[in-house]
């Protein structure tokens, strides 16, 4: 995101960073006030639809992942969702009324999604997770969408290619291994092992997708 989020940048992550390992993707939820009367994405998007520009949409800021999440449903839904950002926080207002539909992280909201204070339409990974098997996923719904905040690791460009090769293997049979599935899975990531290559790959294709929805939203960065 930050490539095109921002002009000027030090560094060049494609060019100058070597794609070692994939550890894995979060999934963020779409996540609602029960004053919205949805009870799933396609509810939501007729609501959307009726009440144009009425709807407030919370982000963690201009530019977040929340907000960019956020503005690509709405480009894929031609829905109008008033985007309201936060520094300090978004969730008091969602939890008020004030703000009506969030992107945001599961651990943030979980508590009172279970609680009933808030209503979970659909979680932006292309599976369903393992933390609320009962969510759909944006994908069930919407042809194209998927939205994960992944992470991995790299490497400074001119890092032998056995060096890479090696720490790729390491590190997919450590995300592998029974006991760091269960510790990734409680922090609400999914295991995501690839090869160097492939994760290159990766990088290189999230870059164009969500560089698109910055341009198309025409986002600036706080």
């Amino acid at each position: 995101m930050n490539a095109t989020l921002y002009k000027k940048l030090s560094f060049n992550f494609i060019r100058e960073i070597a794609p070692v390992a994939s550890i894995g993707g979060a999934p963020y939820l779409m996540v609602i006030n029960p004053s919205v009367p949805a009870k799933t994405v396609p509810e939501f998007i007729a609501y959307a639809k009726a009440n144009s520009g009425k709807i407030n949409m919370g982000s963690s800021g201009h530019g977040s992942v929340s907000h960019v999440f956020g503005e690509r449903f709405k480009m894929m839904t031609d829905i109008d969702l008033v985007h309201v950002p936060y520094r300090g926080g978004y969730l008091p207002d969602l939890l008020s009324g004030q703000v009506q539909v969030v992107f945001g992280a599961i651990p943030t909201s979980i508590q009172y999604i279970r609680g009933g204070m808030l209503r979970a339409l659909a979680v932006t990974t292309a599976t369903r997770s393992d933390v609320l098997p009962d969510v759909p996923t944006l994908l069930e719904f919407l042809p194209g969408y998927e939205a994960s905040q992944w992470n991995g690791v790299g490497a400074p460009k001119d890092t032998p290619a056995e060096v890479i090769e090696k720490l790729n293997k390491e590190i997919n049979a450590v995300a592998a291994d029974p006991l760091i599935k269960a510790q990734l899975a409680g922090l609400g990531v999914n295991p995501m092992s690839m090869t160097s290559a492939a994760f290159g790959k990766f990088i290189a294709d999230e870059a164009e997708k969500w560089g698109k929805v910055i341009r198309v939203a025409n986002i600036k960065a706080d």
